[in-house]
């Protein structure tokens, strides 16, 4: 019944004296004693003392965990802030401000939002630090195509913006120096690129020895940029510049080979412009050459094979080059009237060839040297071989004027008689040129001798000497006109005693005694009377007993002509005078 009391809810609420009030009812209904009921009495309160005494330190616990609570949350708080480098923080509640929930609830939000600052910064600085690390290895060359890098562990007790600064400045410099070495990594591989088209190398197996990621595959960025690739690059491009160099100074060899060789045999154009792509640097520099291919092996080989071609192809041409040169050679020195030995040239040419002991290039080069030297000399002769002309040609004309002169037709009017009668005209003044002619010979023939210090031969013969036998010749024939003026006188006078003595004239007759002296021919004359250009020396001004000359071709003909003089013209009056039998001079040999 007490039971039911206690657990209605009609009766009120059910208090410790309630139940006391319905403890005490059921004693007395049992009818417990008093001792009984002290007992019990004092073993109900100290239950209850025991359940206070157990709330209370459960309550304590609880608050001490509270506190404890609050006080790491505090800590974390400061913590936070020390890492991310805040000396305060805006919102931290007051420690005497509100109860422990009311502090720890305003500490929860705001450490909440610290450690997702915290986070966030751990992230920033894992970043930066693995973009470090990455460039770093990749200057130390240690970093591998696709390779992984492992995050980098944060020292999260110091994530303050200045420590992010510092790593940020670092990264700033690394990726400077990054760039710096990549754009050095790429004009290396540029220029091994070019060096390698120039050359006719494959650039991807090249350029791969050094580092694969050098390979156009690879993205700019992941390009190896370590000390040792830029080594290795710097160290391959002085290899093939050096390469280039060689090769080079290999095909300008060969170009100026093919040249000569060329120059040598009169080579077509059109056979030469084959070899254009190879002759086309043959004066250029390292750096000017830039065309791809322009120094490929396979080029310089065709080079090799052209000039070893040529080379035989020369060797079987090379009689015929040098006696063509040695023609040419011979005819400077006939125009230049200078005797040479041509057999014997010709001769010595073949067998210099045949024997094998000299370079044809050496043996052409001498020949062309001769011929230079023959041509300097042939020039140092000009003046003087061109009066020489004049001269003979003066000869020639006074030799005409003289058979001109012995004509007793001269004067008819046969056709063409007056053009013989102006070229006579002419060729009087022309023959009293003569002797200034002669003169103007000696002296700058005496001037070229002394300043060479040998004799100017005219085919063989001293040319003073020919000009000294002409003037003593030319004397005599002054000599021999005197003598027939005075014969001329000495008949008048005989022819007058006797037309005193007789009273008639007898007929004139032709004087046995002219003498006819051998102008400037040494060969004969021409079939139309013309003398030829070839000169001679009398035997008593070249040493021997008889007379005799040198022909072009060096053979000597003995008993020819004397050396150049004119004919002696005698006037046709002076011919006509009547000379008697017993009166007449010897004639002159």
């Amino acid at each position: 019944m007490a039971v039911t009391d206690t657990q209605n809810p009609l009766l009120g609420e059910t208090t410790c004296g309630s139940l006391l009030q319905q403890l005490q009812l059921i004693w007395d209904e049992v009818g417990e004693s008093d001792e009984e009921r002290d007992k019990m009495l004092l073993q109900l309160e100290q239950e209850c003392l025991d359940v206070y005494k157990r709330k209370v330190e459960q309550a304590s616990k609880t608050r001490a965990l509270l506190l404890q609570s609050l006080a790491d949350s505090r800590a974390e708080l400061s913590s936070v802030l020390s890492a991310l480098g805040e000396k305060a923080f805006a919102g931290i509640p007051d420690k005497s401000s509100g109860t422990i929930k009311e502090q720890l609830a305003s500490v929860a939000p705001l450490l909440e939002e610290l450690c997702i600052q915290k986070e966030e910064r751990i992230r920033e600085f894992a970043d930066v630090q693995l973009q470090i690390e990455k460039i770093r290895e990749e200057i130390a060359g240690t970093l591998k195509i696709g390779q992984q890098i492992e995050t980098p562990i944060v020292d999260k007790e110091d994530l303050s913006l200045k420590k992010l600064g510092e790593y940020q400045s670092q990264l700033q410099e690394l990726q400077k120096e990054k760039g710096d070495r990549l754009h050095k990594v790429l004009d290396f591989v540029s220029t091994v690129h070019d060096l390698c088209a120039v050359l006719g190398l494959d650039f991807f197996s090249t350029i791969t020895e050094v580092h694969p990621s050098l390979n156009d595959s690879v993205s700019v960025q992941s390009k190896s940029i370590s000390n040792d690739t830029l080594s290795k690059l710097s160290t391959m491009i002085v290899a093939l510049k050096e390469d280039k160099k060689m090769r080079l100074q290999k095909l300008q060899d060969l170009a100026a080979q093919l040249t000569d060789l060329w120059n040598l045999m009169d080579t077509p154009m059109e056979e030469r412009e084959l070899f254009s792509h190879i002759t086309c640097n043959i004066s250029a520099t390292v750096d000017e050459v830039t065309v791809p291919g322009a120094l490929a092996l396979d080029l310089i080989e065709q080079a090799e094979v052209e000039v070893e071609r040529l080379d035989q192809l020369k060797a079987s041409k090379m009689k015929e080059i040098a006696f063509k040169k040695q023609t040419e050679l011979e005819d400077i020195y006939a125009r230049a009237h200078i005797d040479i030995d041509p057999a014997s040239a010709r001769e010595k040419i073949l067998a210099l060839i045949d024997s094998g002991n000299v370079e044809p290039s050496e043996l052409l080069a001498e020949m062309d040297s001769q011929i230079l030297k023959a041509k300097e000399e042939a020039m140092s002769r000009k003046e003087i071989l061109d009066k020489v002309e004049k001269w003979m040609s003066a000869c020639e004309e006074e030799s005409w004027l003289e058979d001109y002169n012995r004509d007793d037709n001269r004067y008819n009017s046969s056709r063409g008689a007056h053009l013989n009668l102006k070229r006579a005209e002419k060729a009087r003044i022309l023959v009293n040129k003569i002797p200034a002619l002669v003169d103007t010979l000696v002296a700058k023939t005496h001037a070229w001798e002394e300043d060479r210090g040998m004799l100017f031969m005219y085919d063989s013969v001293p040319l003073l000497a020919m000009l000294e036998e002409y003037t003593m010749l030319r004397q005599e024939r002054e000599e021999e006109k005197r003598r027939q003026k005075d014969q001329k006188r000495i008949i008048e006078q005989h022819t007058t005693e006797q037309e005193s003595v007789f009273g008639s004239r007898p007929s004139p007759a032709r004087p046995l005694g002219s003498k006819k002296v051998v102008g400037p021919r040494t060969n004969g004359g021409a079939s139309n009377g013309t003398p030829s250009r070839r000169l001679s020396l009398n035997a008593h001004q070249s040493g021997g007993n008889g007379a005799r000359s040198m022909s072009r071709d060096g053979k000597r003909d003995s008993n020819r002509a004397v050396a150049p003089a004119n004919y002696v013209a005698i006037a046709k009056e002076d011919a006509a005078s009547h000379v008697p039998a017993t009166d007449q001079l010897p004639a002159t040999p």
